[in-house]
């Protein structure tokens, strides 16, 4: 990277001022900025255009594969580093550029199994979400003036997230968090949530960005030059440490269950058309279901405490059909033992997680809070109906539920939430919050798997195992095509499955009550995160109206 002179008077150089006013940083602010003694933060030069484009592409999809199906997670510290790098000096128009390319190199890849439901559905989340992360980036641009800036940035994703999760479409997908499930970092969800993570993750990238744009030569000093090394390592390491915190393992002797989760399948089909035409999807439950009961019967495995079927395992409402109903109940009555069916019921039209009782039938629902835009609901149905058939699959809006539902049974309290909800911080700990000790997600990802990829299902999996370390609870992940899994409170899998067969997993669980700290903070810690940015980005622009002023005087 080129270098500015000793005195820092390059910064006011042709080249320079291409930059703008907003590449102009305070003349008191010194070594957290990147910059040794006698030169301005950010006297640095950046990259010119084209390569800056370059390395926010190359941030973008680094940051993609480190979530699956690639999952090499050192890679989410990469690619916040290599955004500041791209953004290092730009101007505010500069920097939307950058994050755009930066946005779309990470999200287009991220969400690409949305073709499956329709191409302009994938190509319209991709570019709103890039969109939103572009107008994100001037902030972040803004924050490199200040001291300290790694630690604002790394609030900066914090806050990025939060904003995204709730609007336009509500999607989390993408977190940073969200891909460390098989990191050591992963433990520290336990202690603050995934808004922890995220700040613990992005502040190992922005150290690094930091040391990869501290001035160079013998112009560079040890402020300049060894601080920022020592001050990545010693980040890096905080995250890395989450290693060594509590395992969440339970202890001996307290309550355990037998849970199993039932993948019935789905006739697999190459277009959505023909999978939504299908009818065996509930027989296919209900035979493997019944296969479990004689299983049982014969003693070859044991009997469960509870049997989950997945998201949609039956769509055709059991209370408006006698046959259907009939089939459920005697599936149920074979297992003899409570089965959380995966149903769609009618007026309104609504998901929902149904309790069946042997000789009872349903006596308990749960109905998903947050729908699924293009699956349960149709933004823009009549714009979209003048150019596609999508709508006509799709003809009546789901209604959404508006609380959390505990089942009991037994001993077990089983909390649910719905394939799309395990995303939501909000959603899950609501039902910790109302007493659950056994978390179940189900789930139907046939849709999005009809090409063969696994990116929405594992990145899916991905969240439910932190989902487990956060709460330090098992979870059962019921998939009418997989991957279906039974995790441990520590985030391990138990058992899983693969994807396009029946099985059906079985395994003990730990029945844990107690609450983590992550659950204790409940929404602070992203608040609090949020807030930092928010109070850095004031900082900043107060900072650049006070040089705009001393440069009229």
């Amino acid at each position: 990277m080129a270098q500015t002179g000793a005195t820092g008077k390059a910064s006011g150089s042709a080249a320079d001022a291409s930059t703008g006013p907003a590449a102009d940083v305070p003349a008191g602010t010194r070594a957290l900025a990147g910059a040794g003694p006698g030169l301005r933060p950010g006297a640095e030069r950046g990259l010119r255009t084209l390569p800056a484009v370059l390395v926010a592409v190359a941030g973008g999809l680094a940051l993609a594969t480190a979530f699956p199906p690639a999952g090499i997670w050192p890679l989410a510290a990469a690619g916040p580093a290599l955004l500041v790098v791209a953004l290092w000096r730009r101007s505010l128009r500069g920097s939307f550029v950058i994050g755009l390319c930066f946005g779309l190199a990470f999200f287009v890849p991220l969400i690409s199994w949305l073709i499956n439901l329709a191409w302009y559905a994938w190509a319209a989340l991709a570019l709103a979400e890039a969109v939103i992360f572009a107008l994100f980036a001037i902030g972040q641009r803004l924050m490199l003036r200040l001291p300290a800036w790694p630690v604002f940035v790394a609030c900066w994703w914090v806050a990025a997230e939060a904003f995204r999760d709730r609007w336009p479409y509500a999607f989390p997908w993408g977190r940073l968090a969200m891909s460390q499930a098989q990191a050591p970092t992963v433990r520290w969800v336990a202690i603050g949530g995934p808004p922890l993570l995220t700040f613990l993750v992005a502040l190992a990238g922005t150290t690094l960005a930091w040391l990869l744009v501290a001035p160079r030569g013998r112009a560079a000093s040890f402020r300049g030059w060894v601080i920022p090394a020592l001050v990545f390592v010693i980040a890096a390491g905080l995250a890395l440490a989450g290693a060594l915190l509590p395992s969440g393992q339970p202890g001996a002797g307290g309550p355990t269950a037998v849970v199993a989760a039932v993948q019935g399948n789905v006739p697999r089909s190459h277009t959505l058309q023909g999978l939504l035409r299908e009818t065996t999807v509930t027989e296919n439950h209900v035979s493997a279901t019944e296969q479990l009961a004689a299983q049982v019967k014969a003693g070859s495995r044991p009997a469960p405490d509870v049997v989950i079927w997945p998201e949609n395992s039956t769509d055709i409402d059991p209370t408006q059909d006698p046959f259907v109903y009939a089939t459920i109940a005697g599936a149920v009555g074979a297992i003899n033992r409570p089965v959380l069916v995966g149903a769609v019921l009618e007026h309104p039209r609504r998901n929902v997680g149904e309790l069946w009782l042997p000789g009872r039938g349903p006596v308990a629902i749960y109905v998903k809070r947050q729908l699924v835009p293009f699956g349960e609901y149709i933004p823009f149905r009549s714009l979209i109906s003048s150019f596609s058939s999508l709508p006509s699959l799709q003809p009546v809006n789901f209604t959404a539920g508006h609380q959390a539902v505990v089942f009991r049974i037994g001993k077990v309290r089983l909390g649910d939430v719905i394939c799309y909800e395990v995303g939501f911080d909000n959603l899950v700990s609501s039902e910790v919050n109302a007493g659950a000790n056994l978390l179940t997600e189900q789930t139907n990802d046939a849709d999005f798997e009809l090409d063969g990829q696994l990116g929405e299902t594992l990145q899916q999996l991905a969240m439910a195992r932190i989902r487990a370390v956060e709460f330090d609870r098992a979870m059962v992940v019921a998939g009418t095509t997989g991957v279906s899994a039974i995790i441990a409170p520590d985030g391990t899998l138990i058992t899983s499955s693969r994807t396009w067969q029946r099985t059906v997993l079985e395994a003990r669980v730990p029945l844990l009550s107690h609450a983590t700290l992550a659950q204790r903070a409940g929404e602070w810690p992203e608040i609090v995160l949020s807030a930092l940015a928010i109070a850095g980005l004031a900082w900043a622009v107060a900072l650049g109206i006070a040089d705009r002023r001393r440069a009229a005087q």
